[in-house]
């Protein structure tokens, strides 16, 4: 029986609780105005506790691989230089865009074993997290960090259209392995990772992806970009 139900009960994270709270005094208010508003209002709460629900997952950990920081649908896949604060230069590197929608668990991962080199919020605008100019525009929290072998891969949370609070519990040279939590974004967003030149991603555009689990690239690999079509 554990088997069966731990899929569906699982975790919820600690920002969660507060929200939970106050959507359940919402749903009893709106049920004590007039009976039948109990059921949107338990609808919400259902929604609320299934937002911030945080499942465990499994993260592959052989050396060298990149997996998503982020559950949901692979956007963009094009050439951007990195965030400017950054201190990673101007030339573009290739940058692979993670879009959350309000279903998707929210809660991010980090994409590869290495040290935090630099972290840096920038307070923004708060447009649709799917437009390319959000990387740009939006709020956002852009992390630096060096791999264990050498290389400098960089990663951004970007607030959406209804995100109104990036959360992120990294520090200046603290050491971290892949499909670690380190965060998440209230409702909706967007998280990048800028790829070292000369690697290729291994995901398209269009595909789904689970945060920790999903590889999104190798540096030990030659593979070329990949391909996919919808079937």
């Amino acid at each position: 029986m554990h088997d069966v139900l731990k899929p569906v009960l699982v975790p919820i994270h600690r920002e969660g609780w507060p929200f939970i709270a106050i959507f359940a005094v919402v749903a009893l208010v709106l049920g004590w105005i007039w009976t039948p508003l109990y059921i949107p209002g338990c609808i919400l709460v259902a929604w609320c506790v299934y937002f911030f629900r945080d499942p465990d997952r499994v993260t592959p950990i052989r050396a060298g691989l990149v997996v998503s920081p982020a559950d949901g649908v692979v956007q963009m896949i094009q050439p951007a230089p990195p965030p400017e604060e950054l201190d990673m230069g101007t030339e573009p590197l290739t940058r692979v865009s993670v879009f959350m929608n309000v279903f998707n668990v929210h809660v991010n991962r980090i994409p590869i074993d290495g040290t935090i080199d630099k972290l840096s919020y920038r307070p923004g605008k708060f447009l649709n997290a799917s437009l390319d100019k959000a990387s740009i525009d939006n709020e956002r929290q852009a992390v630096r960090m060096t791999t264990t072998d050498g290389h400098a891969v960089a990663f951004v949370q970007i607030a959406g259209l209804v995100a109104r609070r990036i959360l992120c519990n990294l520090t200046i040279d603290q050491p971290v392995l892949a499909g670690e939590r380190f965060g998440m974004i209230r409702f909706g967003s967007r998280v990048d990772v800028y790829l070292p030149n000369g690697i290729a991603p291994l995901v398209c555009v269009g595909q789904n992806c689970v945060a920790g689990e999903t590889v999104l690239a190798d540096m030990v690999a030659s593979e070329p970009e990949r391909k996919g079509e919808t079937r």
